[in-house]
């Protein structure tokens, strides 16, 4: 058995989710914030048996989508210095998947 953990970006949390529940996993979904954009992210995590693990990754990728979206940059300023923020075109999405070995489960 392995511990799929999957983190996508909230955007796309309803359709990973029910893609998810649609192919027979069982999902634990939270709510998480990523380290970088300071932007929302869904963390799922799904139990399942190893010979299914590659097809969980696959619906996943199938529904974490990768995009470019605009951010502010904000430079280092005096205080009390005017700025103009820049846009600059960050890659957004996407999945980050980590999968772990179980060694006892149980549902109670």
């Amino acid at each position: 058995m392995k511990l799929v953990i999957g983190i996508v970006n909230s955007d796309d949390s309803s359709n990973v989710s029910s893609a998810l529940t649609e192919n027979g996993f069982f999902v634990t979904k939270l709510s998480t914030t990523g380290g970088f954009l300071k932007k929302g992210n869904t963390t799922f995590m799904i139990g399942t048996n190893d010979e299914r693990v590659q097809e969980c990754i696959e619906v996943i990728k199938a529904h974490a989508k990768k995009r470019v979206e605009k951010e502010p940059t904000v430079p280092p300023t005096e205080m009390g210095e005017f700025f103009t923020p820049m846009m600059v075109d960050v890659l957004v999405g996407g999945a980050t998947i980590f999968v772990l070995p179980i060694e006892h489960f149980e549902k109670c």
